[in-house]
């Protein structure tokens, strides 16, 4: 055990074992955004593939782009004819979460690991817990009043200064975050789509009002020596971890540009929800008790259902939203299990315990309850329909 005083707080570090696993790290510095974005899924890849070594990725994006979780549908959360106008880049992350705009104002961190490592956790939200621990230490050796704050973020004066968001790549696990280094509040709120321009000036007002910078905080942004140097140092006193400075190896770069590269381009990884969204709207006939409902629930994260449905039963559904499961794929497992359930809050959950226990997926910012409540409202849309064809089906 260690015990290291910060400006009058005391951390007390649990060191793992007596002999440190080496580990990579990787300075990209200032890369393009695809490049910036996700030539960690290269690593993760490789990995897996028992072909590189336990990494830790710092850079920076080059120029703007425009960032979407996971789960997201794209037409729904962003504004894409500003993006296009302004030659934004927009680029599908493998981790959940929300939009956002990124620059070379956010110093990016990636955490790629095997999951065999001593130092990973298996549940996510300790993963967070553990390593975003040094992002709270860079904060602190800068002077901030920095603390973690369940799931995924980093506060300052319990305002947002760093966003995290996390999957699994095969045997990989990865922890993606950022620490904000200045905040350009009107593009943030630009480019989300929005009901109106009065409800954009008050997400503006919203961000400013809730995230932070180190240039708001400190009044200068750091050096890139100084935070590279401060996260180095925590991962190695914080996490334990004996770092070796090294580069992307031939392997990586190779899958990155084969592999990575084009599906992070194509338009079916971009447009992954939407596109599925609209065959299923214009392939389903409405007819007498069949519907195409959407609904949106809004609980700890936003949850988006869009559903055909005959009479009180679910034929099909896409679940969407700013939510992390991990791994992300396992969304697809559930909508399988919930295809053919009638909507009864009792069933409705059986299901999803069910899908959790078989999957073992893990659910983030996604209560139980509240993905309960987006499914069963769909009910109050439903039609009665007492039909043959629902009772031959059970």
């Amino acid at each position: 055990m260690l015990i290291v005083r910060l400006d009058s707080k005391i951390y007390i570090l649990i060191r793992f074992p007596a002999v440190m696993e080496e580990w990579r790290l990787i300075d990209l510095g200032l890369a393009d955004p695809y490049m910036a974005q996700t030539f960690y899924d290269a690593v993760a890849l490789a990995i897996n593939r028992k072909i590189s070594p336990n990494t830790i990725i710092l850079v920076r994006p080059v120029s703007p782009y425009v960032c979407i979780g996971y789960h997201q549908e794209l037409k729904k959360e962003v504004n894409i004819e500003l993006c296009e106008r302004l030659g934004l880049p927009i680029i599908r992350r493998r981790q959940g979460g929300g939009a956002v705009y990124l620059d070379s104002n956010q110093q990016f961190y990636q955490v790629i690991a095997s999951g065999e490592s001593i130092y990973i956790p298996h549940n996510v939200s300790e993963l967070f817990r553990r390593f975003l621990e040094v992002t709270v230490y860079v904060c602190r050796r800068l002077g901030l009043n920095a603390e973690f704050k369940p799931i995924n973020d980093v506060v300052v004066n319990n305002r947002k200064i760093s966003g995290n968001g996390a999957s699994r790549i095969g045997s990989a696990v990865v922890l993606v975050g950022n620490v904000l280094l200045d905040v350009d509040y009107d593009m943030m709120a630009n480019i989300l789509r929005v009901p109106s321009e009065k409800f954009r000036d008050k997400l503006a007002k919203s961000m400013r009002d809730w995230i932070t910078s180190l240039k708001r905080e400190l009044g200068y942004i750091p050096s890139d020596k100084q935070l590279k140097e401060l996260f180095t140092e925590g991962y190695e006193e914080i996490i334990g971890l004996n770092i070796n400075y090294g580069s992307p190896s031939s392997e990586e770069l190779k899958i990155w540009r084969e592999e990575v590269l084009p599906k992070h381009k194509s338009r079916d990884w971009l447009y992954l929800y939407d596109d599925e969204r609209e065959e299923i709207e214009r392939s389903v006939r409405v007819a007498d008790g069949v519907r195409v409902v959407e609904v949106v629930h809004k609980g700890k994260k936003l949850i988006r259902v869009t559903a055909e449905t005959i009479g009180d039963k679910i034929l099909d559904l896409i679940i969407s939203g700013d939510f992390f499961i991990i791994p992300e794929e396992s969304i697809e497992r559930l909508r399988e299990k919930l295809r053919g359930v009638v909507m009864d809050e009792a069933e409705v959950k059986s299901r999803i315990n069910e899908f959790i226990n078989e999957s073992k997926a893990q659910l983030l910012g996604l209560d139980i309850n509240d993905l309960t409540s987006a499914i069963t409202k769909l009910k109050e849309y439903s039609e009665k329909y007492p039909h043959p064809y629902l009772e031959a089906e059970d």
